[in-house]
């Protein structure tokens, strides 16, 4: 997780993932106001986000001029964004008073993220800044949703529950 603005801790991410600037990396917001600086949301898609949020959701939407251009996909002008429901995240999120950029921490090759604080640290020792322990991540990561065209599409299956959205 990094500061949006810091370009060298962005493309570290990007390295430890082993993904390039078509990926999504998610910006997490504390809620729904400090997501629209960031996105385009029409009434519908706020309803859906209304719904799902904070939760274990990741959405897809069409990014505003708030958003770096090297943040956002590079031909679609989209970016993936998140209200968690974390303690720890909220409060992180709270004192720096600023969106983080994120990514589920899945090293290429494999198809589990990595979710136990001590293994993190020691596999990315010298790579990381820092580690956080708030306890296990739960092993399936959020459930993605691409709400950037006229019908929304399922990316990734995950811990949020599609019902909810009414997909």
């Amino acid at each position: 997780m990094c500061h949006l603005d810091d370009k060298a801790a962005v493309d570290n991410l990007r390295r430890i993932r082993g993904v390039d600037d078509k990926h999504h990396l998610t910006l997490l917001c504390r809620d729904l106001s400090e997501l629209a600086t960031y996105a385009q949301v029409d009434n519908q898609q706020y309803r859906r986000l209304k719904a799902a949020t904070p939760g274990a959701y990741t959405f897809i939407l069409q990014a505003t001029k708030e958003v770096p251009r090297r943040l956002s996909h590079p031909s679609r002008k989209t970016i993936g964004l998140r209200v968690p429901n974390h303690r720890v995240l909220q409060a992180l999120l709270a004192l720096h008073s600023a969106p983080l950029l994120a990514t589920t921490l899945i090293e290429p090759g494999q198809s589990e993220p990595l979710n136990d604080a001590a293994e993190i640290s020691q596999r990315y020792r010298g790579r990381i800044a820092a580690v956080i322990d708030a306890g296990a991540c739960p092993r399936q990561p959020t459930s993605v949703i691409d709400l950037s065209g006229s019908e929304p599409v399922i990316i990734r299956e995950g811990r949020g529950s599609l019902s909810l959205l009414g997909l």
